[in-house]
C-alpha cells in the first residue's frame, strides 16, 4: 500500500456519487435518489418509487410514472394483506 498523498482528482475520480453509468438522469439533482434512499433505510418497493417519480421528467415520461404508481400499489396490497393477517 503507498503511503503517498491522495490528489483531490484521484479523490474525486473515486467517488461513485460523482458517476453515473448510462446517463445523467440522476447525477443532475440537486440529492441523489440513492442517498436519499439510504439515508432512510428503505426498502425495495419504496426505492423504487423514489427512483421513477426522481427521473421521470429526464428519461422514460409517463411509463416511470406507471412504475412508480405500480410500486406503490404492490406496497399498498402487501401491507393491507400484513395488516390483514395481524403480523403488523
Amino acid at each position: 500500500m503507498s503511503s503517498l498523498p491522495i490528489t483531490l482528482e484521484e479523490e474525486e475520480a473515486f467517488n461513485a456519487l460523482d458517476k453515473q453509468v448510462a446517463g445523467n438522469h440522476y447525477k443532475d439533482l440537486p440529492i441523489q435518489p440513492v442517498e436519499y434512499i439510504h439515508a432512510n433505510a428503505m426498502g425495495y418497493l419504496e426505492r423504487n418509487v423514489v427512483k421513477y417519480v426522481s427521473r421521470w421528467r429526464k428519461k422514460n415520461g409517463i411509463a416511470d410514472l406507471e412504475k412508480a404508481k405500480h410500486y406503490i400499489e404492490l406496497l399498498i396490497e402487501l401491507e393491507t394483506r400484513r395488516a390483514d393477517s395481524g403480523s403488523l
